[in-house]
């Protein structure tokens, strides 16, 4: 793991306000960890790796509070615009966003650089991120154990050191489980906390 994979994400956002290092930097060692390990986890299942990288390009530090770090979406309850949205079911295979969600633009917003969506379990109804549509995501602790679910594929992806952070949702555990899995802290804001639009309310 490189020394950037090991540092938070306040800390990475520091180190791009300080100058020490580039948002297109974080966004590149990223990018390289992703394709140096999930082909074993498949935690990122709808990649946008240049996309990302010219966006980190050309972010503007400002004074975003994480400008420049890189992030993951969970493939259920938010939309990245250009990206599948399947929620982990072969019956929207085929859906892609056509514009972000408010929850996304608002990660945009705080200067987080979006790497992809990461896997989920069908309709995020199961613990575990077995999905037939994009198959297992492994615990990057165990490749031969499970990384939970329903925000698996996020929680493996921040267990592996590809971002310092992701974005999940949890109606029954499905931050919780998989962030205990994988030996992280996870958040689960109160109800109502979090806007689902367009959604008239979130899934979970």
């Amino acid at each position: 793991m490189s020394d950037l994979a090991a540092l938070d994400a306040t800390a990475q956002a520091a180190l791009v306000r300080s100058g020490e290092a580039s948002p297109r930097e974080l966004v590149q060692a990223a990018v390289d960890r992703a394709q140096q390990v999930d082909g074993q986890l498949n935690a990122i299942i709808h990649p946008r790796y240049e996309l990302a990288l010219e966006e980190a390009a050309a972010e503007p530090v400002g004074d975003a509070p994480f400008a420049g770090v890189p992030f993951v979406v969970k493939d259920l309850g938010a939309e990245v615009a250009g990206l599948p949205q399947t929620r982990g079911s072969r019956l929207f295979a085929d859906d892609v966003s056509y514009a972000d969600s408010e929850l996304v633009r608002r990660y945009r917003s705080a200067g987080l650089i979006i790497l992809g969506t990461t896997n989920t379990p069908e309709l995020g109804l199961n613990a575990s991120t077995e999905p037939a549509l994009n198959g297992p995501t492994r615990n990057p602790h165990g490749l031969d154990h499970s990384a939970g679910g329903s925000s698996g594929g996020t929680a493996a992806a921040v267990a592996a050191g590809i971002v310092p952070l992701g974005h999940g949702n949890d109606g029954g555990g499905s931050i919780r489980i998989p962030s205990s899995a994988c030996g992280l802290f996870g958040l689960k804001p109160s109800r109502g906390r979090v806007s689902a639009h367009p959604a008239a309310k979130l899934l979970a």
